[in-house]
């Protein structure tokens, strides 16, 4: 004999009442800011990231060349300026 089979679906079931088209506008703005401080947060991690490797090149010394480690340098000092300013817009949209 064969098993039974059964549809089954990914979507979250709704609430019984209906979702107004202005509930539905906020929930969506919601979601949207969330995934937005997702991506900035992802977007910080990354320039720190660039920034600590720049640092890593600038500081190799002899093994890497003059002019990779002076753009390495530059590169260091002003991501770090960004990471800065992208935390302090982070910090005043938090609240």
């Amino acid at each position: 004999m064969s098993a039974s089979l059964a549809v089954v679906t990914d979507i979250a079931p709704r609430s019984t009442a209906a979702e107004t088209i202005s509930q539905r506008v906020m929930r969506l703005q919601a979601e949207a800011r969330a995934v937005a401080r997702e991506h900035l947060s992802a977007l910080e991690n990354a320039m720190t990231q660039v920034a600590k490797i720049s640092e890593e090149i600038a500081d190799g010394g002899e093994a890497y060349p003059v002019g990779a480690r002076e753009l390495a340098k530059r590169l260091a000092d002003e991501t770090g300026v960004r990471v800065q300013a992208l935390d302090a817009i982070l910090a005043r949209n938090s609240r």
